[in-house]
């Protein structure tokens, strides 16, 4: 390249899934395969409409969320990233990502996308105890999740994430400690593991429930015990933790969503798609059926971030980092130091032991860590 290009990201929803699980508030859900059709259909000519608009850029990842990306059928999918890299510039090592679900992809699938370009699988495992499974509404058995990683293996791939998920309904220490064992157990163990704590999110079944005290959830001192053992066992096991929730092997970091983290441009296709380019931040509506009829007109929310805004924004992910934020760095990017932005808040945390400051980076500490939504809320308030 005779100018050095910005780099860009580009995540695409696909808003499918066999069964929507009882904690799930994702725009997700079932479709036929008409509708599924249509809708790769409309996303092609999206991304083919909207694609002049970043020519400046160079993608260095490419994410498949959901719902569950592989509910469509994998020839459709590979379409969808033949499209993007024939407008796109993408950078010849791009992490591309799909996230899966055990018991809805094939091995023939599977050969399809490493053949595509993918070369990163998400897989949504969430326990391995069957009966826990089902109370979450999960559509698989540990039993598939394993064939299924088995083939992925098979198959080439070696850059693999499990997602994880402690504090569920039944759930004890014994049972979250064997999750945690067996996934890196796994051989060869995964790459990179997302472990989650539940959250109960107001319109799912799970809500009504536990509105209901039907909800059968650990107390809060065995919930803060699971997320203490995630972090002590998984060190253990060479996993480094870099973010809040995602803890990788040496150099499998997830590079897309660092890229969210560090708030790099960022464009979504598909329906509630969200996107981040220059500092201005947008999303597409979430209907349906709106989508289908008109996909290169479907973008609302259009919003240019202040300086206040982007620094705000700045503190508040960055600090998800556990290498925190760079002093030198927030001085680049707004002219202002952080002590004369956020001296304050800063003193304030340093001296209750949930911030330290140690060559160049402003980070969270252990403690800092298990009150995260404490302290980052207090970046919404800077003092100027």
């Amino acid at each position: 390249m005779s100018e050095r290009k910005k780099e860009l990201e580009i995540y695409i929803h696909i808003p499918f899934c066999v069964k929507k699980c009882k904690y799930c508030d994702f725009l997700s859900g079932p479709g036929d395969e008409d509708t599924k059709a249509q809708y790769i259909e409309a996303l092609c000519c999206e991304i083919q409409e909207k694609s002049n608009r970043y020519r400046q850029y160079e993608v260095t990842s490419i994410f498949f969320g959901g719902g569950t990306p592989t509910a469509v059928e994998a020839k459709m999918l590979c379409r969808v990233l033949a499209v993007v890299k024939e407008r796109f510039d993408v950078k010849t090592d791009a992490e591309i990502t799909i996230e899966m679900n055990p018991g809805t992809v094939k091995k023939e699938a599977l050969i399809l996308y490493k053949k595509a370009g993918v070369n990163r699988v998400s897989l949504g495992l969430q326990s391995i105890h069957n009966e826990e499974l089902q109370r979450l509404g999960r559509i698989h058995t540990y039993e598939q999740f394993l064939e299924t990683y088995e083939q992925v293996r098979a198959v080439g791939f070696e850059n693999v994430n499990i997602d994880l998920m402690s504090a569920l309904p039944g759930q004890d220490m014994e049972s979250y400690k064997k999750s945690l064992e067996r996934v890196t157990q796994l051989i060869p163990p995964p790459e990179h593991i997302s472990a989650y704590s539940l959250i109960i999110e107001e319109g799912t079944p799970f809500y009504e429930k536990y509105e209901q005290g039907k909800l059968d959830l650990p107390v809060e001192e065995v919930e803060r015990e699971m997320y203490h053992l995630t972090k002590v066992y998984l060190k253990e096991q060479g996993y480094e933790r870099y973010e809040i929730s995602n803890y990788a092997k040496p150099d499998r970091e997830c590079v897309h969503n660092i890229g969210y983290w560090q708030r790099k441009n960022y464009v979504g296709f598909g329906i509630g798609a969200a996107s981040l380019i220059e500092n201005e931040r947008f999303s597409n509506g979430e209907d349906l059926q709106e989508y289908l009829e008109n996909p290169c007109d479907c973008e609302i929310n259009h919003q240019c971030l202040s300086v206040e805004e982007q620094m705000e924004e700045y503190m508040f992910l960055g600090l998800r980092m556990c290498q925190g934020v760079s002093i030198k760095g927030f001085y680049q990017s707004f002219g202002s130091t952080l002590n004369q932005v956020y001296g304050q808040v800063m003193e304030k945390h340093i001296k209750n032991g949930l911030l330290e400051q140690k060559e160049g980076w402003i980070r969270l500490t252990e403690a800092g860590m298990d009150v995260s939504n404490y302290v980052m809320a207090d970046f919404l308030e800077p003092d100027i």
